[in-house]
């Protein structure tokens, strides 16, 4: 019995020096992705077919975004019932109104 707890600690000791010996990889946490960067559609100048990439912007929500041109700011969409609050909150954080 002796002989085999002599042969684990050995063996957990050998194991632990060779982590100890592992690359910095091992020892490192893993790096983190990056966030990818997705730059913001601006509703005064978009195109209809960029529009449409949007969820709930379909041809007659484009045109009328288009159409209903030049925005203050992107929360116009609402207010002029261009679109609905429940889509409008699907796509805030991917538009923007630029000024000129």
């Amino acid at each position: 019995m002796k002989k085999l707890h002599a042969l684990i600690a050995a063996t957990l000791a050998s194991a632990g020096l060779a982590f100890a010996l592992a690359p910095a990889a091992y020892a490192a946490d893993p790096p983190k992705a990056e966030a990818k960067k997705t730059e913001l559609m601006d509703i005064n100048s978009a195109s209809e077919k960029d529009l449409m990439t949007l969820k709930g912007i379909g041809d007659a929500r484009a045109k009328a975004i288009i159409k209903g041109r030049p925005y203050k700011g992107k929360n116009e969409l609402v207010d002029k019932k261009i679109v609905p609050q429940a889509v409008y909150d699907d796509i805030k954080d991917q538009i923007i109104a630029k000024q000129k």
